[in-house]
């Protein structure tokens, strides 16, 4: 949780880099149409909802409000093949990728094959033999074991080469994927280059008249899935693993995947699916209760440590396991690989840091405008987390390169304002393979181009001071004394919560702090008292850096004046804040609580 400190100012706006929201639109009317209050409007039009019909498909969409596979060019071309290759018998092969993204798309078509009679089984990449994606040990592999039809999902886009060989040894190949299209740059003219499959199915290509481009791999796979005709049911089922890769893929909770999400999760919460159940059990939570942070954050991170550390075949077995008593075993040791995961990233994060550090003092405190540190001995699956963490640290973008069998391997996370997959285009000459998006990257290089990189990526790169500072942006400047139990509950029309869909932000000047304790053995938040703008008192916490907000009070009104806050209470401290109000309940009894998210002098 960031926390920026900031001046003073009457107003919120451009209160140093905190930044109201300020879209227009008839917020009464839109209260008035579905029976909502203004502020819910407001924050509906701050998260780019425009008109009525994408307002009441934000509110109230359904899987009827979903878009029809067949606005997807090559859609029902790959159906085709697929359903010509099953009545003749041949056999099929998915070949997916290690992330969850890659093993739910992988489940999906698996599953959706069986169902229609295919003879069919999947293959995944090992992410340190294998590398992302196809390769031509897998196509020869393929060849070798009969395949006659190969089905790529969460990736393919950028293995013409691969494709090329397929194709030579008499094998058909589908692509479905929702990376970018690779291209080649000629003069200021770029040639985008498709793979010369039999279909290729990409929201992300020119020539497609899809809706909505921004769904993840496992979405492709699903709309698939559908225009196979494996009925109702099944299809709802494979809603679920549709979801979980949509908020673990990072996806924008906007538009298709909101729904897709919303429904996803309702389905969850009453699974009947064996690995699904499981997840959820040796992980000590709620079925009835499971949100999209759990699927981000529990549940997602075990099926991706399969393909980290050990074979993403693990989850996808999971996930095909019909035996619950079975999947519970297994889910149990993809909960303690997790577990080992988590230590190896606190690990790389440690010395990641320490290389940063290094480098400032030796450049007299100027950090790089891109962050691109070498840890050899970080395990190579763990280099996007370490960048994500590495990100979040120093707020801009960074690359973490580990030593592979064969040379140099990393992955790349970036900031809002950096285009990350456009930047390494622009120095692809130095990878042996490279691939992603524009927050997220995958690479391999020679460790002699390390330094070149550095220099290149840092020469280019355009982003200003400005661009590093962390931003916090306002919803609403709400007086904390309007939050009621009822405007709480109203809030939950908002969920799921997610990028491209954030929690509300409020803000308010001048919240009286009167009472504070820290809370815990480890102390990590702490519970204050608090007066609202009428004079009424509320619980307010903070889960943040409590030893830096200590000090910011320390130093803004007095060691002694906040030692009584901490000791017998009794002082009326001033602090503006940015907060998200929520429930409290203990013992039967429910409260409003306050959740101070962000801080600065009043």
């Amino acid at each position: 949780m960031r926390t920026v400190q900031c001046g003073g100012s009457p107003l919120f706006q451009n209160m140093g880099n905190w930044f109201i929201a300020a879209k227009k639109a008839d917020f009464q009317k839109i209260a008035e149409t579905f029976q909502i209050s203004p502020v819910l409007a407001r924050l509906i039009r701050n998260r780019d909802v425009e008109g009525m019909e994408a307002v009441r498909k934000y509110l109230y969409g359904t899987k009827a409000d979903l878009y029809a596979p067949q606005l997807m060019t090559d859609m029902e071309k790959a159906a085709e093949i697929i359903k010509g290759a099953i009545a003749q018998g041949k056999k099929i092969r998915v070949i997916g990728d290690y992330d969850v993204d890659g093993i739910c798309a992988s489940f999906i078509l698996e599953k959706a094959i069986r169902i229609v009679g295919g003879n069919v089984d999947t293959a995944i990449p090992h992410r340190i033999t294998d590398g992302y994606g196809l390769n031509e040990e897998l196509i020869k592999a393929a060849a070798q074991d009969g395949v006659e039809l190969i089905v790529t999902c969460d990736n393919g886009i950028a293995a013409a080469s691969q494709i090329e060989l397929a194709k030579s040894m008499s094998m058909q190949v589908i692509v479905t994927d929702h990376h970018e299209i690779p291209y080649e740059t000629e003069g200021e003219e770029k040639r985008y280059i498709l793979p010369p499959a039999d279909a290729v199915v990409d929201p992300k290509r020119l020539d497609d008249t899809y809706p909505f481009s921004g769904i993840c791999g496992a979405v492709v796979a699903y709309k698939l899935a559908q225009m196979l005709d494996i009925g109702e049911a099944e299809e709802e089922a494979l809603l679920e693993p549709a979801a979980i890769a949509t908020i673990c893929d990072v996806m924008e909770l906007q538009d298709e995947n909101r729904i897709l999400v919303r429904e996803g999760l309702k389905r969850i919460r009453q699974t009947s699916h064996p690995g699904l159940r499981a997840l959820i059990e040796v992980n000590g939570l709620k079925q009835r209760e499971i949100s999209s942070y759990h699927i981000g954050f529990v549940i997602g991170p075990c099926l991706n440590a399969s393909g980290r550390l050990e074979s993403a075949h693990m989850a996808l077995k999971l996930l095909l396991e019909e035996d619950y008593t079975k999947a519970v075993k297994m889910a149990a040791e993809l909960k303690a690989l997790n577990d080992s995961r988590k230590d190896m990233t606190e690990q790389g994060v440690v010395l990641a840091v320490q290389e940063i550090e290094a480098t400032l003092i030796e450049s007299g405190g100027v950090l790089p405008k891109v962050l691109v540190v070498y840890l050899p001995s970080c395990h190579e699956s763990l280099a996007g987390i370490v960048a994500g963490r590495i990100r979040e640290k120093y707020n801009r973008p960074a690359i973490i390169l580990t030593k592979g069998e064969e040379g140099v391997k990393g992955s790349g996370r970036s900031v809002e304002s950096y285009d990350m997959y456009e930047e390494l285009s622009k120095v692809k000459l130095l990878f042996t393979k490279f691939g992603g998006h524009k927050m997220a990257a995958g690479l391999s290089m020679k460790e002699e181009d390390i330094d070149t990189l550095r220099e290149r990526l840092c020469q280019n790169c355009t982003l200003g001071e400005a661009d590093f500072e962390p931003k916090v942006h306002i919803d609403i400047a709400m007086p904390v004394s309007y939050v009621t139990e009822e405007f709480v509950k109203e809030l939950e029309l908002l969920e799921p919560f997610g990028v491209g869909n954030s929690k509300p932000v409020f803000a308010q000047k001048n919240v009286l702090l009167t009472k504070a304790a820290v809370l815990g053995k480890s102390g990590r938040a702490i519970k204050f008292r608090i007066l609202d703008d009428l004079e009424m008192p509320k619980d307010m916490m903070y889960f943040g850096n409590v030893d830096e907000l200590l000090s910011f009070l320390e130093q803004t009104h007095g060691k002694e004046l906040v030692q009584q806050l901490f000791r017998e209470g009794n002082v009326r401290l001033p602090l503006t804040v940015t907060y998200y109000p929520d429930i409290n309940e203990y013992r039967g009894v429910k409260t409003v609580q306050i959740i101070m998210t962000n801080y600065c002098n009043s």
